[in-house]
C-alpha cells in the first residue's frame, strides 16, 4: 500500500467572520470556529483517504485569541499520520482583519478522522509519507498521542 505525502492533502479554508457567527459582543463563537475547523480537517481526510471519512475526536482545542467581526480567518488543515483506520490531522487557524494582513495565531486542535466504506465500516487507509522536518515531527507526535489517548481511555 503505497502513502501519500501529507502536502497532497493539505487544505485551505477562509472564512470571514460575520455578525451571525458571533456572541452579543461582536467576538466569534468557539463552536463556530470549531466547526470550520472541522470541516477542513474533513476535506484533508477524505482527500488523503479517497473518500468518506468521519470525525471520531478532537483533542486539545486551543484558542490564542479573539476574532471580530469582519476578521479574515485561515484555517489551515494537514494530515500528520495515517494508523490503520485513523488519520490524525492538525488544524491551524490564523485571524486579520482587512486592513493589517498580518495573521495571528487564532487556534489549534487536532482532528483523529476515521476512514468509512459506503455500509458504514471502517476501512484502511494508505500511509502518510512525511517530507520536510516539521513533517517528520508531527508524525512522530502523532504517535505519541495516539499511545497516550489509547492509556488515557482503558
Amino acid at each position: 500500500m503505497k502513502g501519500k505525502s501529507p502536502s497532497y492533502s493539505a487544505t485551505i479554508k477562509t472564512e470571514v467572520v460575520c455578525p451571525n457567527d458571533t456572541n452579543p459582543l461582536g467576538i466569534l463563537q468557539g463552536g463556530r470556529l470549531v466547526q470550520w475547523m472541522d470541516i477542513a480537517a474533513a476535506v484533508c481526510a477524505q482527500t488523503h483517504a479517497d473518500g468518506i471519512c468521519v470525525t471520531s475526536s478532537i483533542d486539545k482545542v486551543r484558542f490564542f485569541t479573539a476574532a471580530k467581526v469582519g476578521d479574515i480567518l485561515t484555517i489551515k488543515a494537514i494530515i500528520t499520520r495515517a494508523f490503520k483506520t485513523s488519520m490524525e490531522i492538525k488544524v491551524d487557524a490564523t485571524v486579520r482583519n482587512a486592513s493589517n494582513h498580518t495573521p495571528i495565531p487564532l487556534s489549534i486542535a487536532w482532528f483523529t478522522f476515521v476512514a468509512i466504506d459506503d455500509q458504514a465500516k471502517k476501512r484502511p487507509v494508505v500511509p502518510v509519507l512525511p517530507e520536510t522536518e516539521e513533517e517528520k515531527k508531527d508524525y512522530i507526535l502523532a504517535g505519541e498521542r495516539k499511545e497516550k489517548s489509547i492509556k488515557d481511555f482503558q
